[in-house]
């Protein structure tokens, strides 16, 4: 046992294992067999066991992986935020020691979005399809209203002491979200979400939104590889500015721009969900667009 204190309470994984990746524990789970493999690439304040569902049903036809980036979630603690191809280089490493083989679908949530397009950035070849689950973009602020650009998002969020005091709401937002799965998952996954350094982590992740789409307006657009984008349009009175007609339109209009600029490129729109709650409330939507782009992929 380690004197370390952030070491000995690490808070422990209640499925999956760790991969050492320069030095630090990274954490991954993966599940089922063949190819293509589909990578989930979490939002922010998310971690990849929040896909757990999800991917245990991509696992029925093909390698599903969650891991958690360096920093959050179950993975060692690591100074953030950090670049988008800091991300990306520490994924494809992962993969690589994990004898995950290439090219993969990344299936992106969010945040996780830019991580994916910097990932295919860097590493085209390594890249089969993209699932683009309500993806974060760089050209978000050429379409969005001025009170939801980057820069007004980095400044939405709670600071620390607002989330503590939203805890008990936010354990209940958790428990009945993740209320499907089993309950050794369920619960610890629970209390970690509400736990302080999780929560720092979110609002960490978030500080330089800016910063991650300059970093990716500077390289090439996507490969030319099949993509589904699911855009949610869903109404939530509690977050008005991101939710409004308005937002919603801009959200369609800048997937509809992703999917137009590669060869085999669909955008499926949900209006029955919130962008938090995707992969909970539609994981039959979710699981279509991964199996309809690993379907698309030729074989390898």
């Amino acid at each position: 046992m380690t004197n370390d204190i952030t070491s000995a309470t690490r808070l422990a994984p209640p499925i999956g294992g760790f991969e050492e990746i320069d030095g630090r524990r990274v954490f991954v789970h993966r599940s089922g067999s063949g190819g293509p493999a589909v990578v989930f690439l979490p939002g922010a304040s998310a971690v990849g066991l929040d896909y757990f569902g999800v991917q245990q049903q991509v696992s029925q036809f093909t390698t599903a992986v969650v891991y958690d980036r360096g920093g959050t979630g179950y993975s060692d603690s690591l100074a953030l935020p950090r670049t988008a191809a800091a991300v990306a280089t520490e994924l494809r490493e992962l993969l690589r020691a994990q004898n995950v083989t290439a090219p993969y679908v990344l299936a992106a949530h969010s945040l996780g979005g830019c991580y994916a397009h910097r990932f295919a950035q860097l590493y085209p070849q390594d890249v089969a399809g993209l699932v683009c689950l309500d993806v974060l973009h760089r050209d978000w602020d050429e379409f969005m209203p001025p009170t939801a650009s980057l820069a007004a998002i980095e400044q939405m969020g709670p600071d620390p002491e607002q989330l503590r005091k939203m805890r008990p709401a936010l354990r209940e937002i958790h428990a009945e979200l993740l209320a499907d799965y089993p309950e050794h998952i369920r619960q610890p996954l629970i209390d970690a979400k509400v736990s302080d350094e999780w929560m720092r982590v979110g609002i960490a992740e978030r500080a330089t939104l800016t910063d991650l789409a300059s970093e990716l307006r500077a390289g090439p657009n996507i490969p030319d590889v099949p993509v589904v984008a699911l855009t949610v349009v869903g109404s939530d009175p509690t977050q008005q500015t991101l939710t409004s007609p308005e937002m919603n339109d801009a959200k369609t209009r800048m997937d509809a721009a992703l999917v137009s600029g590669v060869s085999h490129g669909e955008q499926r729109i949900l209006s029955d969900t919130l962008h938090h709650r995707l992969c909970f409330d539609r994981p039959d939507a979710v699981v279509q667009a991964i199996r309809d782009v690993v379907d698309r992929v030729a074989p390898h």
